[in-house]
């Protein structure tokens, strides 16, 4: 079953950069953002959502972290590591009736931001982040940390997906802080099995010359789908042989762990058109 579209370019002699370069797009929130960008450049696209992005089942946890947040006069910090976790909470202030008490409270806490993203969220509501890590990584919000003054101990955590960064997580509690955390959202397999499946025969038949990935949950599907399905060879040789971007260095980083190599990260801005602007300096480079 064939299930992967190429979607027509557009133009191709009318931009430079693709020349008819064919992308695979692991994206899901702004998919079409980021076809678009390559496609008015003259790429060809593979759509292939691999993950989507859900509000916690949990919501009873959100629920109480956000009266406790609000109400806790102790909590005058708040570490964001995600624009997608700010966009998240201030959903689930409206849905428990809580938006202008937990607006109220974003106001006067100070908050430390993971990169650019959490303060883009916090800019549609007024606000902007006090403190930005020097890197958009947990390491670097750690060592953004260290130079910071607490006046309280104890300090609220958006953590980004499920997973609870206990590097964060204990290296404030090494300074003496107790960290406050909430997972606002969880990533979710957006494509079936079969589906990502056909995508890596796809990658494995030659036709594909790079792929994009802008988060780690699709790195993390794709490669343990091979694993389990016995396509991880033909995965890493196909993905030997063509060029392999990452929206910035936390995914990087992860691609690296797992044995693939990266060819293009954004040098500064880990958004959607530097990534594009990478790639096409990449493949017209002498």
């Amino acid at each position: 079953m064939v299930i992967v579209e190429y979607v027509p370019m557009i133009d191709p002699n009318a931009l430079e950069g693709f020349d008819g370069r064919c992308i695979a797009l692991p994206e899901t929130r702004q998919l079409d953002v980021l076809a678009g960008l390559l496609e008015r450049r003259g790429a060809q696209v593979i759509r292939c959502p691999l993950v989507s992005i859900l509000d916690t089942p949990d919501q009873i946890s959100v629920a109480t972290w956000l009266k406790h947040f609000i109400h806790d006069d102790t909590v005058r910090d708040l570490i964001l590591l995600t624009g997608e976790g700010v966009s998240r909470l201030l959903d689930a202030a409206e849905r428990h009736y809580m938006r202008p008490a937990f607006e109220a409270k974003l106001a006067r806490v100070r908050k430390i931001s993971r990169g650019p993203k959490p303060g883009r969220a916090l800019r549609e509501i007024g606000l902007v982040s006090d403190v930005v890590s020097v890197k958009p990584t947990t390491a670097g919000v750690i060592e953004t940390l260290a130079t910071l003054e607490f006046v309280t101990d104890r300090v609220a955590v958006q953590l980004y997906g499920s997973e609870p960064n206990l590097p964060l997580q204990n290296a404030l509690r090494a300074r003496g802080l107790e960290p406050m955390p909430v997972a606002p959202y969880i990533y979710a397999s957006e494509m079936d099995d079969v589906r990502v499946l056909d995508l890596i025969d796809t990658l494995a038949g030659g036709q594909v010359d790079a792929i994009a990935f802008t988060s780690q949950p699709q790195v993390r599907r794709l490669l343990d789908l091979a694993h389990e399905h016995g396509r991880e060879e033909a995965l890493r040789t196909a993905m030997a042989g063509m060029l392999i971007a990452a929206i910035g260095p936390v995914v990087a980083d992860l691609l690296d762990s797992r044995g693939v190599h990266v060819d293009v990260v954004p040098e500064a801005r880990y958004f959607m058109r530097p990534l594009v602007d990478a790639i096409a300096a990449k493949f017209t480079a002498p």
